[in-house]
Parts: C-alpha cells; structure tokens; sequence
C-alpha cells in the first residue's frame, strides 16, 4: 500500500505493507519511491490508499510524531530492506545513529567495522529506500558539508537543523 502524507519539507511518501516500510522519500509521485526499489523488490501493484489505512498508518503516525518533534518516533516503525549483507549491515547501523549526532561518511565506514571502505559505506546510504526511517541523512561529508541525498540537499538540511534543535533541547 502506498500513501502521500504534507510534512513541512514537501511531500512524502511511502510504501509500506502491514506497518512496515518498504521504501519512502519526500515526492508527490509514488513511481518515485517504488523505483528506490530493485526491480526484482517492487510489488507487482501499490495500491493507493488514505493515510488511515491500517498498512499505512502507524509508518504515517511516526512521521507526524517526528516533525512534531519527537525525533525517535521514526524508530519505532519495523522497516524491510533487502540488499547484500554489507547493505543490511549499513541500514541497521544508520538506524543506530542518534538525532543530532551525525557522522561523517568516515566515521560511518569505521562504524561497520571497515574504516578504509568509505565509497562503500556512501553507497549504503545512496541505495537506501526508506528514507527518513532509515536516516542516511546523518551522514555528511568529512568537511562537515551535506553531500548528496536522493530527495535533494535542501531537504537534508532541513531534517539535519530539526534534529540540531531537537537534540540541544533535550
């Protein structure tokens, strides 16, 4: 199932089937985030349907809960991703990164345990489809800068200050 939510950085949305998320970013057009699957992954049908629909709405409720500052609620949702070990390894790891604390993508390749595999470890977070509750997004350039992120750096920025505000009001 497959439903587009308002947050204040555009429009997101997300597949998910009985509440756990499959892929998301912050697009009106669901093709969008289906294609943030491997082919082989996709569902042969997403079904759109209201935010309230039982398959989507808890995914949706952490969303809100999020932007209405509950930087964890994002945790809480069951996330599956299928990919390589490496992968698997790096999705987990990214969702063990607190708010407010990113790391570089240096310090994100020691974190698996492979600190010489950068390039690798920013393909984990290239590859990664369930954005937001997977937060490749705390992941920044070794110079401190954004680098790239698949729904686009203002975006990133954006989730990056709420976090900063977040964590410093904690």
């Amino acid at each position: 199932m497959i439903t587009t939510i308002d947050t204040p950085d555009g429009p997101f949305t997300l597949l998910a089937e009985a509440g756990v998320v499959l892929a998301s970013g912050w697009t009106a057009d669901p093709q969008a985030v289906l294609d943030r699957l491997p082919a082989a992954l996709r569902p042969e049908r997403a079904t759109p349907v209201a935010p309230d629909h039982s398959d989507v709405s808890a995914p949706v409720a952490a969303v809100a809960a999020y932007y209405a500052g509950d930087l964890l609620a994002i945790d809480q949702v069951p996330v599956r991703q299928l990919g390589t070990a490496w992968q698997r390894d790096g999705w987990a790891q990214l969702r063990r990164i607190a708010p407010g604390a990113p790391l570089s993508y240096a310090g994100f390749a020691e974190a698996l345990g492979k600190p010489s595999a950068v390039r690798a470890a920013a393909s984990i977070c290239a590859r990664n489809p369930a954005a937001l509750f997977v937060p490749c997004h705390r992941v920044l350039r070794g110079d401190g800068s954004l680098g790239g992120f698949a729904w686009g750096t203002p975006v990133k920025a954006s989730l990056l200050a709420r976090e900063a505000r977040g964590h410093a009001g904690s």
